[in-house]
């Protein structure tokens, strides 16, 4: 009961029969689990040291030193300690940050914005772009492997992903006065959890995430706890992807759990399209007779959407389920 790992060496450096051997190797896990760990992906363990130091070292900051890079409604980029997820209180600190850009550049009000940085941290801006840039490598290098997977040619998706609103964010799970069981409710009465069960909104994530361990996917009628794997990535699909592989890949429910003892720390890279996206399955899987399970879906509106739900109670918050196409079949709904 755990996502297979698979070993994608050659394929960011583009060696000659990479890109078919992992697309092989990924079409089920993309299909079942809608998640894998990966390994040979070609960021150096002193890098990886390097960026997980920089994360405790943040962490480790007084409040007031963090909350000078707080994140607004103007700069979705910074530090936040007050998010929600399914419109409850997260038990954990977070810090988002993505590729550097002019103020002028900042894309939308409510999802994106313009990096933070602490002053008391020498090379911490230099150890988290290093982490950015080589997710990004990573990410898009398996976008191509999966574009193969489905029988398409590696590239339809580069220009939705031209210039992606992708970004890193940084987890900080403290120990928690009364932490969720394993099995808890998807909302606990009284029992904290890291994060409520949610999808991802974008494309791909990639998690870099300790031994502690705390993620929970659902597979197979009920949430698993997702060992992690040493030298690895997890590697999990997400909405817009589920919507363009016309739900032949699927954009697994999960949460993280708190621990009574221990500090957990997590980073997920979101791979995201471009702003000016519009998401809605590929015609060329779309067989004889199969129908598009999805209408058009704007990744401005729908990030947006998704991101204010992180500051205040919007009611239901936006899913794909709100653009399946009347005539098509439920796959996966937010009803786990």
């Amino acid at each position: 009961m755990q996502p297979p790992i698979v070993d994608i060496s050659g394929l960011v450096d583009g060696q000659p029969g990479a890109l078919e051997r992992v697309a092989r190797a990924l079409r089920e896990p993309a299909a079942d689990w809608g998640a894998f760990h990966v390994v040979g992906h070609g960021i150096a363990q002193t890098q990886l040291a390097r960026f997980d130091s920089a994360m405790r070292a943040f962490f480790a900051l007084p409040r007031e030193a963090k909350r000078r890079t707080r994140r607004t409604r103007d700069n979705a980029r910074g530090f936040y300690d007050e998010e929600l997820t399914k419109n409850r209180p997260d038990w954990k600190e977070v810090f988002d940050y993505g590729a550097e850009c002019e103020p002028a550049a900042q894309a939308s009000q409510h999802s994106d914005g313009v990096n933070q940085w602490p002053e008391a941290l020498p090379g911490f801006r230099e150890a988290l772009l290093a982490h950015y840039g080589a997710c990004e490598r990573v990410g898009l290098a398996l976008l191509r492997a999966l574009c193969v997977s489905l029988g398409l040619p590696p590239d339809i998706l580069r220009e939705a992903f031209a210039e992606h609103s992708s970004f890193v964010r940084l987890n900080c799970y403290r120990p928690s006065p009364n932490p969720a069981p394993p099995d808890a409710p998807l909302f606990p009465e009284d029992a904290q959890l890291g994060v409520h069960h949610h999808t991802d909104a974008g494309g791909l994530t990639l998690v870099y995430q300790d031994d502690v361990g705390g993620l929970q996917l659902w597979y197979d009628d009920a949430f698993r706890l997702i060992e992690p794997v040493d030298d690895a990535l997890l590697v999990h699909m997400a909405d817009m992807l589920q919507v363009w592989s016309n739900d032949r890949f699927c954009s697994p429910l999960h949460r993280a759990l708190t621990h009574g003892d221990r500090t957990r720390y997590s980073a997920p890279f979101f791979l995201n399209p471009g702003y000016t996206a519009t998401c809605e399955p590929l015609r060329s899987l779309l067989r004889a007779g199969e129908r598009a399970h999805y209408r058009p879906v704007s990744w401005r509106h729908f990030r947006d959407q998704r991101s204010a739900g992180d500051y205040a109670d919007y009611g239901e918050e936006i899913q794909i389920a709100h653009f399946r196409s009347s005539d098509s079949s439920e796959r996966v709904t937010e009803s786990h």
